[in-house]
């Protein structure tokens, strides 16, 4: 999530007129609205498909609201995905801008059975799908309708790298693409939301069986709890966070007329901006939504990768970037470890998530923060404990010291944080609490710059200002090096 802040002091909500998600004469939604309402209530019944704070024996969910207003992220965890029993489908979303919490939940609903349906019509199984899709066509019949009627053409595989990858990943590489592009043009024209300033990030993913193939785009990320070659707990971030100070993001915007640069007074978040005008600033360069932008470089092409896992592979971390401003990779996969259960693990990692942005930035606004925990062994019920090795067992589960002297296996061009200090478990008692609050701020203190807060603000908002378009007149813009007062 992202507060709206405008660049010079001022906040204003206004949209193009021109725009097809800027305001539009009132029509009758009561049959609209009629439709949405049954799909939402045939989704409602699907069983294997969790959205709120839960547990089931595979993963663990859990959401929390920060400080910055209404909570818009988003998650869900879709078991027995297509009707297949091998099969779960996982997503985190962050929305932002003022109607990004509708963006998210309506991506969430929606991109999983525009993904199914494409899935289905490329595979063309005849066997065991003619349910499915007829499932689908009742909740999603628009889309279902057009899956064969994509006029833009989806990007090829080199036939070289064709023979190396497994048919699952080309059928699902094919399938995200276009239930992501079907998702964007679904959001430019939907009655009800208004997506012109507003949009979502997407980490999805599909595992079926031991095959896990990934889509993405803007911050929120995926990593990996692995065993290395000596049994110890290791991180392995599976995305990339897509951010503009990219190169290959930042080439493509400026190339399509956008502009990206960071302001003087937070140097280190590189935005997206407007040609001729000082907005929206948006912090990612992949987004659903934010039509604003969507001719100036901002795409919701998302990127896929596919990974096979092994026995050494323990859970899969999916989270909105309120987790990762303030905790490392390894951190988090520490935290689960640590946690008293596994229907308890995403909750775990939130509670403590909060905990290290009151400690590392106590002047900011804490973020909204989704998690979605999978895990790979489905055997061990939900209410089981983890079994680390005999001398992780001696660590205490009242503290996950993190140790940063190894690195972490990373993505090219993928931003990590590596930030050291102790995360505390809940469970520990008032005066536990107070002392270790104590010792961490003291020791925070003592790291100089390196822990400092961003004073009275939210510590990274994703989108500064919203565009203000008055006929006639025409706002210089900042430029790279003015001064932001």
């Amino acid at each position: 999530m992202g507060s709206c802040l405008s660049a010079d002091g001022r906040s204003s909500i206004s949209y193009s007129p021109t725009s097809p998600s800027g305001p539009r004469k009132k029509k009758p939604l009561k049959k609209k609205r009629s439709i949405d309402s049954k799909r939402d209530e045939q989704l409602r019944r699907i069983p294997g498909r969790m959205f709120l704070n839960g547990a089931s024996d595979i993963a663990s969910i859990f959401t929390q609201q920060g400080k910055k207003g209404t909570n818009q992220d988003a998650m869900i965890v879709w078991e027995n995905f297509g009707l297949r029993t091998d099969t779960v489908f996982c997503g985190v979303f962050d929305g932002h801008g003022p109607f990004g919490h509708m963006v998210a939940k309506r991506v969430r609903d929606s991109l999983p059975l525009k993904l199914t349906a494409h899935w289905e019509v490329n595979i063309g199984s005849a066997e065991g799908s003619k349910e499915n899709i007829s499932t689908i066509e009742s909740m999603n019949s628009e889309e279902t309708a057009s899956l064969c009627a994509d006029e833009e053409a989806v990007p090829s595989v080199d036939l070289e790298e064709n023979e190396k990858l497994p048919e699952i990943f080309l059928t699902l590489k094919e399938s995200f693409l276009k239930a992501f592009r079907g998702m964007d043009k679904e959001l430019r024209v939907h009655p009800n939301i208004n997506c012109f300033c507003s949009g979502t990030t997407a980490v999805t993913l599909v595992k079926q069986g031991q095959d896990l193939v990934i889509g993405n785009i803007g911050d929120s990320r995926a990593i990996l709890g692995t065993r290395d070659q000596d049994g110890s707990l290791t991180a392995v971030q599976l995305t990339v966070d897509l951010k503009p100070n990219l190169p290959g993001e930042a080439e493509r915007i400026r190339k399509c007329r956008g502009r990206v640069f960071a302001l003087q007074d937070e140097p280190e978040v590189a935005r997206v901006w407007l040609p001729n005008n000082d907005s929206p600033g948006l912090a990612m360069a992949r987004a659903f939504g934010d039509f604003c932008l969507k001719d100036f470089g901002l795409i919701s092409v998302p990127e896929i990768s596919y990974r096979r896992l092994t026995e050494k592979d323990e859970f899969i971390v999916l989270a909105t970037d309120g987790v990762w401003d303030v905790l490392s990779n390894k951190e988090v996969v520490d935290i689960i470890a640590a946690a008293p259960n596994r229907s308890s693990a995403s909750r775990f990692l939130v509670e403590t998530a909060v905990r290290a942005w009151r400690m590392k930035y106590p002047t900011s606004k804490i973020d909204d923060c989704a998690v979605v925990c999978l895990f790979l062994d489905s055997n061990l019920s939900s209410s089981s404990t983890f079994n680390p090795k005999p001398e992780e067992q001696s660590a205490s589960v009242d503290q996950v010291t993190v140790q940063t002297e190894k690195q972490e296996e990373v993505p090219q061009g993928a931003c990590d944080f590596n930030r050291s200090g102790s995360v505390r478990a809940p469970d520990i008692s008032p005066e536990e609490a107070e002392e270790e609050s104590s010792k961490l701020m003291s020791g925070l203190a003592g790291q100089g710059d390196e822990w400092s807060a961003l004073e009275g603000v939210s510590r990274v908002n994703t989108m500064l200002t919203l565009p203000r378009f008055v006929a006639g007149k025409e706002k210089k813009p900042l430029g790279e090096a003015k001064n932001r007062k």
